[in-house]
Formats: C-alpha cells, sequence, structure tokens
C-alpha cells in the first residue's frame, strides 16, 4: 500500500481551516500534517513538515496565496492547489496568474460557505488532491520554465541551444507545415503560456490548441492566453475557416474537427478517456485534412488523450513532437504517444516552439 499523502493546509479562516481538515482527514489515504493562517508562517512549517501537497487560500493576510505561491516554487517546489473564492471561473486574472506562477490546480469555495456546502463537494477536493500527489513541479525563477521570451527573430544557425539542449541541423530543416495542433491536460496552460508566448505575430499558419480544463474556465483561460500573446487567442466558430496566425481553442463540451472544406465543425461524445473535447479526435481530423502539412505536439497530461491522434499525424507524414518526461508536469499523454512511436522529436518545453519557428522559417 502506498503512503499516506501529508498535506500542509494554509488558510486564514478557522472555520473553513476545521472543514477542509474535516473533509480531507476523512480520507484514509491523506492526511493534514499541518496548519498555518498565513503564507508566511507555513514558508517556516514546509522544511519541517516536508508535505506532498500544499493546499492554500490566496486571500490572506501579509502574503497572499499568489505570493506565497511563488516563494514556495522558488524554494521549496511542491505540488499547490489554490482553495479559494477568488478562483472562480469568472476570477480569471486571479486563476491563471497563480498557474502562471506555479499552482497546479484550483478549487472554488462554495458561494454559501457552509459546512454542508463543502461536503457536497468533499469528494472532488479529495480527488483533486489525490491527482496533484503524483505530480512532478520544479523550481520556478521569474520567468516561467526559465524561459527567456523576445521579440527578435530565432537565429538562422545550424546549430540552436536551448536552455542546453541542441537543436540539430537536421532538427532545424524547414517543413511545409499548414496547421499546428496542441494538446495538453494537467500542467497544461503553464505549458501552453511558454510556447504560445514564443510566436511571433507573423506566424504563418493556423494553431489549435486542446486543452483538458473544468467547466466554465475556457473563456478565462482563453482571455489569460490573449493577454500572454502576440496573437489572437480565440474559441474556433462553427464553419469558420482556420486563419493563419490565430490560435484557436473549441468551445467547452465539444469536439472540434475540420470539414471536407477545412472549415471548423463540432461534435459531441466522449473522447480518449472521456474527454470532450478531445485531443485525439481533433488530432485525427487535422491528419486526415492536412496530410503532410499537419503538425501536432503533445503536452504534459494525464491519460493517454492525443497519442493515437499524434500516430495518425505521424502516418500521414506531418510532424510531430511530444513534451520529455523531465520537463513535464505529468508524463502521461506524452510517454503513451511515444511509447506507440508517433513521436519524431522528444523535447523539452524550452525546445519546442524554437524547433517549430526553425521549420516555419519564421
Amino acid at each position: 500500500m502506498s503512503s499516506v499523502i501529508k498535506v500542509l493546509l494554509v488558510e486564514d479562516s478557522p472555520v473553513a481551516t476545521i472543514v477542509l481538515k474535516r473533509i480531507l482527514d476523512a480520507s484514509p489515504e491523506i492526511q493534514v500534517v499541518g496548519t498555518a493562517c498565513n503564507g508566511l508562517e507555513a514558508l517556516e512549517l514546509i522544511p519541517k513538515l516536508q508535505p506532498d501537497v500544499i493546499c492554500t487560500d490566496f486571500n490572506m493576510a501579509k502574503m497572499n496565496g499568489l505570493e506565497f505561491t511563488q516563494e514556495v516554487m522558488k524554494k521549496y517546489p511542491r505540488p499547490i492547489l489554490i482553495i479559494s473564492a477568488s478562483v472562480q471561473a469568472s476570477d480569471t486574472q486571479n486563476v491563471f496568474e497563480l498557474m502562471k506562477a506555479g499552482a497546479l490546480d484550483v478549487f472554488p469555495k462554495p458561494i454559501g460557505g457552509l459546512a454542508s456546502d463543502y461536503a457536497r463537494l468533499a469528494n472532488e477536493l479529495i480527488a483533486k488532491v489525490k491527482v496533484l500527489s503524483g505530480v512532478k513541479v520544479f523550481t520556478r525563477h521569474q520567468r516561467l520554465g526559465g524561459i527567456e521570451t523576445s521579440d527578435r527573430p530565432s537565429p538562422k544557425i545550424n546549430q540552436l541551444s536551448v536552455n542546453n539542449y541542441q537543436l540539430s541541423r537536421e532538427n532545424l530543416k524547414p517543413q511545409t507545415i499548414k496547421l499546428l495542433a496542441v494538446g495538453a491536460s494537467t500542467g497544461g496552460p503553464q505549458a501552453l503560456q511558454s510556447i504560445i508566448s514564443q510566436f511571433p505575430a507573423n506566424l504563418p499558419v493556423p494553431v489549435i490548441c486542446i486543452q483538458h480544463i473544468s467547466e466554465g474556465f475556457l473563456q478565462g483561460l482563453v482571455n489569460w492566453l490573449g493577454c500572454e500573446s502576440k496573437l489572437p487567442v480565440r474559441i474556433a466558430g462553427l464553419r469558420e475557416l482556420p486563419q493563419a496566425g490565430i490560435i484557436y481553442f473549441p468551445p467547452e463540451k465539444r469536439h472540434l474537427e475540420l470539414d471536407s472544406q477545412g472549415r471548423f465543425i463540432y461534435s459531441e461524445g466522449a473522447g480518449e478517456g472521456g474527454h470532450c473535447p478531445s485531443v485525439t479526435v481533433t488530432f485525427k481530423s487535422v491528419a486526415n485534412f492536412y496530410g503532410r502539412g499537419a503538425a501536432g505536439v503533445l503536452l504534459t497530461g494525464m491519460g493517454r488523450d492525443g497519442a493515437e491522434g499524434m500516430l495518425a499525424i505521424a502516418r500521414v507524414g506531418g510532424l510531430t513532437i511530444a513534451q520529455d518526461r523531465d520537463s513535464c508536469v505529468v508524463f502521461g499523454m506524452p510517454k503513451e504517444a511515444i511509447a506507440l512511436g508517433a513521436a519524431q522529436h522528444v523535447l523539452p518545453i524550452s525546445a519546442i516552439a524554437p524547433l517549430l519557428l526553425a521549420k516555419l522559417k519564421v
């Protein structure tokens, strides 16, 4: 039997602390090993308690949840779950700034704030903690993942060194790409931000992104990435023809595919692992329409959605890239694609955008 999941609970409300501790301790697989009423107090406890997961409020005196997350990821990187009334689906800026800082997920406190309201969400909270206990995080500095972004064009050289990763001359050989599709799940918003922020305003192809995300948070993700990108980011319109230099997301609870004219269409139903939208559904459709002109990138995420879709792109001669184990929060989806032989390139997150831009001659 696996060891118990040790949780540090950071919460300035005594009532919320009691309720949350009761919920988490009710699971035989979880133990709240310590509580703190603010971020400063929690930072002192982390090296002593060595928690597997940190659950923290957002609005706290002395050090709020964002500041606390930034400090944790610099000094004691751990999976962080934000439990707050300030991370509702309408709180776009809070949610995605927290994720940019290193938080992996959010759990909105029930609006009523009653113990009975928390009880109804107990299973969801326990499930989130269990998922986060199995992921890997990294020390973060001021730039996400240590990536330096620049408005300057990529160097036109035979060897491009990115965070000590060498892109070979063969890797840098231009390739005809007509559309780029990117899939992600757990840890995906951060990974997408790191890639998209490196794309120039003159990107010559459309981009489709499929991100597994809780219902209600899609528009917030789109808005946040739009602020982080030189390119417009939006939800794909029905029957819209993909345009170069625009980043598209499928609408909530819809798969995004292409019809015989290459226009966006929606479909429903359970995809790989029950996901809707599904990475594999979109990847297969892109492979079917664009053939050798398709490019697929599979990023961090749990499960195997996207693996079969990436194989479909590889089989028609398109470009396929999987994020490597060391830079993934969860090496699930990329691992499955690699196991199928579907990934032509396995790269750290910092090397993916430079390779794509080299292939596109940007």
